[in-house]
């Protein structure tokens, strides 16, 4: 399975501070937005990831991030040139999959816990699993209707009044049917391939499963001013209170065996004189006994 990360759009909700940067290069505490995304789908066993933004902002991905293989991952780049909707990241990457399997998350959302649902739905997938996530303010968000015995029998995109207390977090497993599902559809009201018109495909053909997020996970968006500072004073209190980082894309690579001691030790020493270097080298201290 590949995974790709949507970090494209105007981030207009955070103006001003997208005027000149995209919104998922901003720092959430001591990291930048994408580093999240990233250690999810690093946790999830993908390495092989595609990266989306716009033709401004590419090139400060490429910088940020390189190849991957630091982290022992391999990146792709694809530009989007306006923002069509979140659909559309199956249009721009169908040339990099060949009859295989997808994850796409968007890049300002973080998840925080213990990521077995994620992996067991990777493992488990046949046709299309999206996630549902219990908030209180569901109006803000998609949201996946269930019936009693908890299946999904609608898909309503931000409803006016209550129907359901589950949001859709911006994290999809596909099959590889999803480039061509997205080929069909046709833009929206608003002039956007929208992603619950794909969910709602899966849906008619009784082929859409639902897990829910059960408590003891964090779902964190960051898409405006006080969900980006709740989520950094969030990673903050954590990561102080346990002396652990999360995202650390250093530690994940190391840990999972996506690359050995040398290369974690090649890589660190190439970092500036950084609160983010010393606990790197912590973890080589730890490492070493």
């Amino acid at each position: 399975m590949k995974g790709i990360i949507l970090a494209g759009g105007k981030g207009t909700r955070l103006y001003p501070s997208t005027k000149v940067i995209s919104k998922q290069l901003l720092p959430v505490f001591d990291k930048p937005m994408i580093y999240y995304p990233i250690a999810t789908l690093m946790l999830g066993g993908i390495r092989e990831i595609i990266i989306i933004s716009t033709p401004d902002d590419i090139v400060f991905y490429q910088e940020l991030l390189g190849n991957g293989s630091q982290w022992g991952l391999s990146f792709s780049y694809v530009i989007q040139e306006k923002p069509l909707g979140i659909a559309q990241a199956f249009v721009l990457t169908r040339e990099f999959f060949s009859n295989e399997k997808v994850c796409l998350i968007l890049g300002d959302n973080i998840f925080y816990g213990k990521l077995d649902f994620f992996r067991n739905a990777i493992k488990n997938l046949k046709f299309a699993t999206i996630f549902a996530y219990e908030v209180e303010n569901p109006q803000d968000y998609g949201v996946v209707v269930l019936d009693k015995d908890k299946k999904p029998i609608e898909i309503v995109e931000k409803p006016k009044s209550f129907i359901s207390k589950y949001a859709i977090p911006g994290l999809y497993l596909f099959d590889e049917r999803v480039f061509d599902f997205a080929l069909t559809l046709k833009p929206s009201a608003r002039g956007e391939l929208e992603i619950t018109d794909i969910q709602k495909i899966y849906l008619q053909l009784n082929e859409l499963n639902i897990e829910i997020i059960g408590r003891g996970i964090a779902w964190l968006d960051t898409g405006n001013p006080t969900n980006l500072i709740d989520a950094a004073l969030f990673i903050r209190a954590i990561e102080q209170r346990q002396g652990r980082k999360i995202a650390c894309l250093e530690e994940i690579a190391l840990t999972l065996g996506y690359i050995n001691r040398k290369e974690f030790v090649a890589w660190v020493e190439k970092m500036p004189n950084s609160d983010y270097k010393k606990y790197c080298l912590k973890i080589l201290g730890e490492l070493d006994g």
